[in-house]
């Protein structure tokens, strides 16, 4: 028996290398025929504008790409950053999920604990939404590893003779800075263990050195935050508050956010409802990890306010627990009905890339490139063409005279300041943000660059809340598998107003 477990483990073991490896390599290979998302684009200018912090985020996202940033890294280089951090998360997974299945192995006939292991990180796997977080580098990717580590090193605190030594102390404050310094959220993850170490030790936690160790080092490592936001009015804590709270609460906000969240992570990972079951009672306060970021962004979901790539650390930390329930559901008879929704969810997984791939082409190709229409936007034009597009700016600013871009929305700014190096990017939009700290608003009177996107067209502006005149210098049309997704319009404007007012061209005089 003991031969058979052993050659079980090393099965299990040869077959979670493969996987990660195959899925590292095509989440490298989809990276270098992709070009860099909203997000992604503006997390790299965080590591080509270093400081303390940033409006919206910590500074670890931009931390983390700056010696590649400095040293002109390619897309494709720069994504093997969020490849090897989402390597890294599986394999804590991996770990925790050891741990665990050792407690409920006499709940779980006929299943090692490696079994369990491959059926946690299986489960990840096959979630597709988090595929997009293996390949582009976002706060959330960076937190979801440290999630899985501070449940790994909570789960040996909670052991007396663990919690005896100061090393596991301060690795715990040192993960716990980490975290702090990837995303805001990351005081859920402080929260859940604070919960599992008073379950633990009881208020006798208090009396422990380590546990004050920790504290300081955490809040020390976080400190670049505190210091940035006091020199900036702490503006990014003023504007997470706002975010969050969004708009009037409605429970049609929460089913949807509901709904989203099944599609994009799939139903595997809801057998961690069984397998919390089968773990032993003092390592069930683990699910707080997830219990408690899901329920409170499930609340503000509510509000209208919530991304769906928001819970990524709370379901990586639901995994090891779904794990345990699919290796016993494998073990006890429900094998075509895990095999059918493995089938579906790797379905799903295949079809997201593929989608990203062709920008959803021919399936809709029917969505008009052009700038003058207002057809529904095309969720995967966005991938596309904003290289070619931040070439042809720089370009034509060189040959116009023009040292800025204009854009009259945000999300236009990221992409077209990556790829127009070192032209500045003003937004003509009457928000503050990241881009006013960078590039600070238009001057009135100034001349710029106006670009122009058919998936997101306003209106040119001219006149009283605009430019004293903008000339059309050229237009781009970006096309995939010979359909057109896209075009760009470039603008030369001169005499700005500086009172903005962009009106969409869908919208009504």
């Amino acid at each position: 028996m003991p031969l058979l477990n052993s050659n079980k483990q090393m099965r299990y073991a040869l077959r979670l290398r493969w996987l990660l490896a195959l899925v590292f390599a095509l989440h490298a290979l989809l990276g270098a025929f992709l070009g860099l998302s909203v997000d992604e684009a503006h997390y790299a200018l965080y590591a080509a504008h270093p400081a303390l912090s940033y409006f919206d985020h910590p500074p670890l996202v931009g931390w983390v790409q700056w010696p590649l940033v400095t040293l002109g890294a390619t897309t494709l280089v720069l994504r093997l950053l969020p490849g090897l951090f989402w390597l890294g998360t599986l394999l804590l997974v991996y770990r925790v999920t050891l741990r665990l299945a050792v407690d409920a192995g006499a709940a779980v006939p006929s299943a090692t604990p490696e079994r369990a292991g491959f059926w946690a990180v299986t489960a990840l796997l096959l979630a597709p939404l988090l595929h997009i977080l293996g390949i582009g580098l976002l706060p959330d990717t960076l937190l979801m590893l440290w999630s899985a580590a501070l449940m790994l090193q909570t789960l040996r605190l909670m052991q007396p003779a663990h919690a005896a030594r100061l090393a596991q102390w301060l690795l715990l404050g040192l993960l716990l800075g980490l975290a702090g310094l990837s995303k805001y959220t990351a005081i859920f993850s402080a929260a859940a263990v604070a919960l599992c170490l008073l379950w633990a030790h009881g208020l006798a936690l208090l009396r422990k050195p380590g546990l004050w160790w920790a504290t300081f080092l955490a809040l020390a490592l976080v400190s670049p935050v505190a210091v940035w936001n006091a020199h900036n009015h702490w503006i990014s804590f003023v504007y997470q508050a706002k975010h969050g709270a969004g708009s009037s609460w409605q429970w049609l906000h929460l089913l949807r956010f509901m709904l989203v969240q099944l599609l994009a992570f799939g139903p595997l990972l809801l057998w961690g409802g069984a397998g919390l079951r089968l773990v032993g009672a003092p390592q069930r306060p683990l699910l707080a990890f997830f219990a408690i970021p899901f329920a409170l962004l499930a609340y503000l979901s509510g509000g209208g306010s919530g991304l769906p790539h928001w819970t990524a650390p709370a379901w990586v930390a639901l995994a090891p627990f779904a794990g345990i329930g699919l290796a016993r559901a494998w073990t006890c008879g429900k094998r075509r009905l895990v095999a059918v929704l493995v089938l579906l969810q790797a379905l799903a997984c295949v079809a997201l890339p593929t989608l990203m791939l062709s920008a959803g082409m021919p399936l809709l190709q029917g969505r008009s490139a052009s700038a003058e229409h207002s057809d529904a936007p095309n969720p995967f034009a966005d991938l596309h063409g904003w290289d070619a597009a931040g070439a042809r700016a720089k370009v034509l600013a060189q040959q116009s005279g023009l040292d800025a871009v204009a854009v009259q929305n945000w999300t236009l700014a990221s992409r077209i300041a990556w790829y127009a190096r070192p032209l500045k990017v003003h937004v003509l939009e009457d928000r503050f943000d990241q881009f006013d700290l960078w590039a600070g608003k238009l001057p009135v009177g100034a001349s710029a660059l106006l670009l122009d996107w058919s998936q997101l067209p306003y209106v040119t502006p001219i006149g009283a809340h605009g430019f004293a005149q903008c000339r059309l210098l050229d237009t781009q049309e970006v096309q995939r598998f010979g359909y057109a997704i896209s075009r760009f319009d470039f603008y030369a404007c001169s005499g700005w107003a500086g009172d903005p007012q962009p009106r969409l061209r869908s919208a009504k005089p």
